[in-house]
């Protein structure tokens, strides 16, 4: 942090605003992990304005558009000092809870920017992501119809989320993409396939989600069948139940280690690998873990003090290959949302 209590900043995508270098995921506030108290989600997001975090991020399926509703007052009353980010292209049904699809057609787009503007009560959006490709409609199509709302002053920036290489590459042919959002942590690291490379080519920022690997690398539990309350959508998660857990459980304990070696948590060290896995590719990346409680956002933040070193480093490095589990569960009859 700066001497003025500040996280430091860093340019959104080649041409965008100077954002906090750890932003805030929002998801969480509306559902998937539980009930939620909004007074201390409110308290949160005060906080972390103060401290810097600029970079708030939420899509029109958090809750079915409650989360961006959720966040319009804030929005309202610190409109110039925030960059907000939202999503669309992930379709839910009222009729049918379980159901997910994904839209990219123009119609949709047009659609959904507006529902969005209405309900986070602003004129523009900052930063307008595909949250999912349909690989069915052609990017000259979708990602022309987002460039179209550049052009008409309801978006300022495009993003993509989920996506590799060659399809951010495609894509930013058509408008410059600004960032991509997927997820990177000790747990996952495919993105460093092919879509880091590309980001790095492009001037792309690259803004993790999940980077805490959903909580699973806190620390702060072991089997979320025991460990996590009702309503929780990682009981249903892969790397989280029965022997997996088990096993992703173990291969903590060097994360365990380097935390008190430093005197901090494993959150705080798990955020700090992923700004210096970051740096080892020359890429830009603004990190977006979710809370909805004050400490924990002040303890995520405080991972940008912290700089492990080239043998910590070193030690981290094959976590990720031994994770047991997929990052979701089995959906193949369904187009669903994975995030």
């Amino acid at each position: 942090m700066s001497d003025t209590g500040k996280i430091a900043t860093v340019q959104l995508g080649a041409e965008g605003p100077q954002v906090g270098v750890q932003g805030l995921g929002c998801m969480g506030i509306s559902e998937f992990y539980g009930d939620t108290d909004e007074a201390s989600a409110r308290d949160t997001l005060e906080a972390a304005l103060e401290a810097g975090v600029t970079l708030f991020d939420t899509a029109d399926i958090y809750g079915s558009g409650a989360n961006e509703t959720f966040l319009a007052p804030f929005l309202g009353a610190h409109r110039d000092e925030i960059t907000l980010a939202t999503k669309f292209a992930i379709e839910r049904k009222d009729d049918d809870p379980h159901y997910r699809g994904v839209r990219n057609d123009p119609a949709y787009i047009r659609q959904a920017v507006e529902a969005s503007l209405r309900r986070l009560g602003t004129d523009v959006i900052d930063l307008y992501y595909m949250h999912r490709r349909d690989p069915l409609v052609p990017f000259e199509e979708s990602v022309g119809a987002m460039a179209e709302l550049v052009r008409q002053g309801k978006v300022k920036q495009l993003g993509l989320s989920e996506v590799t290489g060659d399809e951010l590459r495609a894509a930013h042919a058509v408008h410059p993409i600004a960032a991509l959002q997927s997820e990177w942590s000790l747990f996952s690291r495919d993105v460093e396939r092919s879509a880091v490379p590309a980001a790095v080519e492009l001037g792309v920022t690259l803004v993790p989600y999940s980077p805490l690997g959903r909580g699973f690398l806190t620390g702060a539990f072991a089997d979320a069948a025991k460990d996590l309350g009702e309503g929780d959508f990682r009981q249903h998660q892969p790397r989280f139940t029965g022997e997996n857990a088990k096993t992703n459980a173990a291969l903590l304990e060097p994360v365990h280690k380097i935390a008190a070696a430093h005197g901090v948590t494993a959150a705080q060290v798990a955020l700090a690998w992923v700004q210096q896995r970051a740096q080892v590719h020359g890429l830009t990346v603004v990190p977006i873990p979710g809370t909805r409680k004050r400490s924990r956002l002040l303890e995520n933040l405080g991972a940008t003090r912290l700089t492990l070193t080239p043998q910590e480093l070193e030690v981290l490095e094959p976590i990720a290959g031994q994770v047991a589990g997929d990052r979701y569960p089995d959906m193949s009859n369904t187009a669903t949302a994975r995030e």
